[in-house]
């Protein structure tokens, strides 16, 4: 079994150089960094998340004012109406949780405006990454930003500057 790994190993080597590819590195992350573009998406997302939160916020501070109102006057009150205020406060948090999920949830507005805003920058980097890589010929192009799978790169093969230089980034 042992020769077996062996011999398999040693043709996949010569296969590998055989058929080698011609690869890239490029770092998607710094590319969309230093656009302008992106940046101002970023700060439109930021904004738009920031004036979403602090709307949930309010929302919460509501129900935290209706729940202090119901202590005090729980005593007061009869069953009835305590039932019926606890429903009320009970109702108010299952409303602003809704809020909050269609806000800032997986598929909710949040999600939704960071693909309206950032797509079409991430769509013109990619573009350009496919027609530079149909110009020179290469094979594949691996991005350094996500490096998950990347232990060693050669600098050699770190086009990022010139992708930059192709969308005039500086």
């Amino acid at each position: 079994m042992k020769k077996l790994s062996t011999v398999v190993l040693l043709v996949f080597a010569a296969l590998t150089t055989t058929f080698s590819q011609r690869v890239a590195i490029v770092d998607v992350n710094d590319i969309l960094t230093n656009m302008t573009q992106y940046s101002n998406a970023q700060k439109e997302i930021d904004k738009v998340a920031a004036e979403w939160q602090q709307e949930v916020a309010q929302e919460y501070d509501k129900i935290k004012s209706m729940y202090n109102k119901y202590q005090a006057e729980q005593v007061l009150l009869s069953d009835e109406a305590r039932r019926q205020k606890e429903d009320e406060i009970v109702e108010k948090e299952k409303a602003v949780r809704e809020l909050q999920k269609r806000r800032f949830g997986p598929e909710g507005d949040l999600f939704r405006k960071r693909q309206e805003l950032v797509s079409p920058v991430q769509d013109m980097v990619f573009a350009a990454i496919e027609e530079y890589a149909a110009e020179k010929g290469l094979d594949l192009i691996l991005d350094k930003s996500s490096s998950a799978g990347i232990l060693y790169t050669s600098g050699e093969y770190n086009k990022t500057e010139e992708i930059k230089r192709r969308l005039d980034i500086k």
